[in-house]
């Protein structure tokens, strides 16, 4: 067994979609990135990787090359759970937490851990999320930016 941690972090900015853990979530704001920056996804993908040795998600899928403009992350998920399952390991489980002061993700965590358990091929009780805010503090709390970390069970 082994384990890997990834973390990601963007800023809110307005003319985009909110995507989180392949959910479009009704907001005013939306998060800056080359891909649809979906946070969450990004730090399934770096724990992912983690958890292998093989590096993090801007070696594989960096943010110069136009293929990866707007791609659905989700997307980026499926091809770094295909390069963990090349080096010979499956996933177990994978916990997350998501770092925002709005909007509540209750309402979409169903559909965001049903997204995560196809994009790895796993059965969606093996996907875990949370959220929570930062009480008001730093960037995250004055509603700049959403952060997202996630820990990763591979054998």
């Amino acid at each position: 067994m082994q384990i890997g941690i990834g973390y990601d972090v963007h800023r809110l900015v307005t003319g985009r979609p909110l995507i989180l853990g392949g959910a479009k979530i009704p907001f005013e704001k939306g998060l800056q990135g080359h891909s649809d920056a979906d946070v969450l996804v990004h730090a399934v993908c770096d724990a992912l990787l983690g958890s292998v040795g093989l590096g993090d998600i801007g070696q594989h899928f960096p943010d110069t090359d136009p293929q990866y403009k707007d791609i659905s992350s989700l997307k980026l998920l499926a091809r770094t759970s295909a390069m963990v399952r090349r080096q010979g390991f499956a996933v177990q489980n994978i916990d997350t937490i998501v770092f925002a002061e709005a909007p509540q993700i209750g309402p979409y965590r169903e559909t965001m851990q049903k997204n995560l358990a196809r994009a790895v091929e796993v059965a969606p009780s093996c996907i875990n999320i949370k959220a929570t805010t930062t009480e008001g503090l730093g960037p995250i709390g004055r509603g700049e930016g959403i952060g997202a970390m996630s820990v990763v069970l591979v054998a």
